[in-house]
């Protein structure tokens, strides 16, 4: 006899809740920064920068600078090209990793051109143009607005996008990635998730982005 899989699956719990930290406008900047330039691609030029990151990330609050440390020392060990392997591997081939943070909540569907909008209108209502390769929900891009504009709108935006942050992290935790420990640095940069962001994360994670290459 035959088993018959059953139609429903476990919810997928919420990762590990972190308390977040107080902090000043210039170190939320800081660290929104450093992470932003951390997630990139690590090119020679990112590796060339690592140094002056560890540097700036050593004055942060401890649980902060701890993780972006950590994570700088385990590239550093790597080295370039196997670094730069686990990254294709992490973010380019599992798209339950994205980086594009409206993707978690839309998916290739035609509501996400109209998300994709509202990221751009969101720069320039608060003085900035977006010119880069990448789309402007990329998470980098977003950390970079929120380090350098004293905008209210770009604390908005991101805030706006914290349960599509906090199923990222709960994607790279599960694969004891090394990344999670820069996402985790902006976890706790970020206000306290309150009930509604957790029943959104408990909504998307479900049915988070997965690889179109067979991965889970």
């Amino acid at each position: 006899m035959s088993t018959v899989l059953p139609r429903v699956t476990p919810r997928r719990e919420l990762p590990t809740e972190l308390t977040s930290l107080v902090l000043s406008a210039e170190q939320r900047a800081a660290a929104h920064m450093i992470a932003s330039l951390l997630l990139d691609y690590p090119d020679d030029a990112w590796f060339a920068r690592l140094p002056l990151l560890q540097e700036r990330a050593a004055d942060l609050p401890t649980p902060i600078a701890d993780a972006l440390t950590r994570f700088i020392a385990a590239a550093t060990t790597a080295g370039t090209t196997e670094w730069q392997r686990r990254y294709v591997v992490t973010f380019d081939l599992k798209r339950k990793c994205s980086l594009y943070l409206s993707y978690y909540a839309t998916g290739d569907t035609r509501k996400r051109g109209t998300a994709l909008v509202t990221f751009l209108e969101a720069y320039r209502a608060a003085g900035w143009e977006f010119d880069a390769q990448e789309l402007p929900d990329y998470l980098p891009a977003v950390l970079e607005f929120s380090a350098l504009s004293d905008s209210p709108i770009a604390e908005a935006l991101i805030a706006s996008h914290r349960e599509g942050i906090e199923v990222l992290r709960a994607a790279l935790e599960a694969m004891d990635s090394e990344w999670a420990a820069v996402v985790r640095a902006i976890t706790l940069s970020l206000p306290p998730v309150d009930a509604r962001t957790r029943e959104r994360f408990l909504a998307l994670a479900p049915f988070a982005p997965v690889s179109q290459r067979g991965d889970s």
